[in-house]
């Protein structure tokens, strides 16, 4: 198979998808129903201007994205999967050391699907719980960066309905036409994930999304790229190459929101920045608390059996597999994790094979972490004395063993009582949301920012930041 991706066929792939004449009419029925979705969910007001967006054209290392300006319904999504690997065996579980599947054997048919469904849920939410932004854009260049996420997004769930189509029969075209069916916030069909139906009303919530939860996206496309199952670790290892984009519009993003902030403290030699148009240091804190627990949640429980039975299946493994110094089974290991008991805190052994979940979150951590000293450096370098944290993993927690407990952001085991007096300290209130919402007003001129962020480095593609990114 060659790495070009066809782009005369109607449905652009590199899956030689005419050579399955059943599969490709079964795709191209599907086609128009995301088209309309497109249509009816995807960025509103945009759908006529001409943006300057990143097109995959090739799978290789070298070369494998083009850059021009296309009207939205114009892009062209299509199914790509990364070069095969000769000879790919399964790496962990219970079947290690046999050949991968190419396809899917019938006893894990079911949770297949469910992790293929799952992950195809995610795309088109996103897309739907940002579909206002475009209307408040602090600049040009940011106002790309938001459709070129957008597309990618939409191509990601062509992959997963790829392989809901290719491999999964009736019961995959049905899961295939319910992504497009459920929407984000919807009260009678929402999106499977609790984060997926959060609104996204403003600017500083959307860097933050993509900071952290699309953030969680690399670390289940990482886990699900390690499957047994081929054709989604190829499918999941090419998507991880689009996903690396949308971090990094989060981190840059963040960084010159807290650049901004910085110049206004020093220009006014105060912490009260907000009649100067900016955000200040204690709202971003408070954001950085609601998007990195909420994103925690995607994880699953901290203890669970059904990735246990993932894991020992060969379905999905943990991120970068092969960087574990264990035997790859897990059966008969133990591995420690903290839990509350009693009121404290106390380290409790669990079988390693029950706790891929935390295993997975831990990984995410540590990289999420990353970022925070990234932006601290900005702090340090403009003279400021404040740092920026992560909150306890125990904190804000809705899903796993935390759910039940009051943790304050330095892991403090606390009361309901005391935990609703605090929690305005700890997590943006109706006012702070407010305060945000007022500060996005649109910034169309070519070069030109918003008042509480400052202009990126670069450009896009050798561009400068002054280029016409979106055409109106």
């Amino acid at each position: 198979m060659s790495n070009e991706i066809n782009y005369s066929e109607r449905i652009p792939n590199n899956v030689d998808l005419a050579s399955d004449r059943r599969l490709q009419r079964a795709l191209e029925s599907w086609q128009p129903r995301f088209a309309n979705w497109w249509a009816e969910m995807g960025p509103v007001g945009f759908q006529d201007k001409e943006i300057y967006l990143r097109t995959a054209v090739d799978v290789g290392q070298q070369g494998w994205a083009h850059f021009s300006h296309v009207k939205l319904p114009d892009y062209r999504w299509g199914i790509f999967l990364s070069q095969p690997q000769a000879d790919r065996r399964i790496t962990f579980g219970e079947l290690k050391g046999q050949p991968a599947w190419q396809e899917v054997p019938g006893e894990f048919r079911t949770d297949l699907r469910r992790l293929i469904v799952v992950q195809g849920d995610t795309e088109p939410a996103s897309v739907e719980q940002q579909r206002y932004l475009g209307h408040t854009a602090p600049s040009l260049y940011d106002l790309r960066n938001l459709f070129q996420i957008n597309v990618e997004e939409g191509r990601h769930l062509w992959a997963m309905v790829y392989l809901l189509h290719a491999h999964f029969g009736r019961d995959g075209r049905d899961e295939a036409d319910a992504l497009l069916e459920r929407h984000s916030g919807d009260p009678d069909h929402p999106r499977i994930l609790g984060a997926f139906n959060e609104k996204t009303s403003d600017w500083l919530s959307f860097l933050f999304f993509t900071y952290f939860t699309d953030r969680d996206g690399k670390y289940q496309l990482g886990a699900l790229k390690e499957s047994a199952f081929d054709p989604l670790s190829r499918t999941c290892d090419f998507m991880l190459k689009e996903e690396a984009h949308h971090m990094f519009v989060g981190a840059s993003g963040i960084s010159r929101v807290i650049q901004r902030t910085c110049d206004v403290m020093n220009q006014y030699n105060t912490d009260d920045v907000r009649p100067y148009g900016v955000v200040d240091l204690p709202t971003l804190q408070k954001y950085i608390n609601f998007h990195f627990s909420v994103s925690l949640d995607l994880f699953g429980s901290e203890t669970s059996t059904n990735a246990a039975n993932y894991y020992s299946a060969g379905l999905k493994g943990r991120f970068s597999e092969d960087s574990y110094d264990d035997d790859h089974v897990l059966a008969g290991h133990q591995e420690t994790i903290s839990e509350i008991i009693d009121g404290v805190w106390e380290l409790k052994e669990r079988p390693a094979i029950t706790v891929v979940n935390q295993q997975l979150r831990r990984s995410y951590i540590d990289d999420c972490a990353k970022g925070l000293r990234r932006w601290n450096r900005v702090l340090d370098n403009n003279g400021i004395g404040t740092q920026l944290t992560l909150p306890h993993e125990g904190f804000h927690r809705q899903v796993g063993l935390h759910k039940e407990h009051y943790v304050t952001p330095n892991g403090e085991i606390i009361s309901d009582v005391m935990w609703n007096e605090l929690v305005p300290d700890f997590l943006p209130t109706e006012a702070d949301r407010e305060f945000v919402v007022s500060l996005m007003q649109p910034v169309y001129e070519p070069g030109l920012m918003a008042s509480w962020i400052a202009p990126p480095t670069s450009g896009i593609n050798t561009q400068p930041v002054e280029y016409e990114y979106v055409r109106l």
